[in-house]
């Protein structure tokens, strides 16, 4: 009774699309889509920087030995 088998699931998905209907939920997964994207970009250019200064650092030091 407190779970729920593939047959509730596949019930709550046929009234969604009836609902809401395909065009706006495959607008919804693109904004989505596109949301974990920017935000796995945002992730990456933090790393991108951090290693990009620890470089001019180190060059930096290498000149200012020479």
């Amino acid at each position: 009774m407190g779970s729920f088998s593939i047959w509730h699931w596949l019930i709550v998905l046929v009234i969604v699309v009836l609902v809401f209907g395909t065009k706006k939920l495959r607008n919804v997964g693109k904004d989505l889509g596109g949301a974990v994207h920017d935000f796995k970009e945002g992730l990456n250019e933090g790393t991108d920087n951090t290693s990009k200064k620890e470089e001019v650092i180190e060059h930096k030091k290498d000149e200012d030995k020479a």
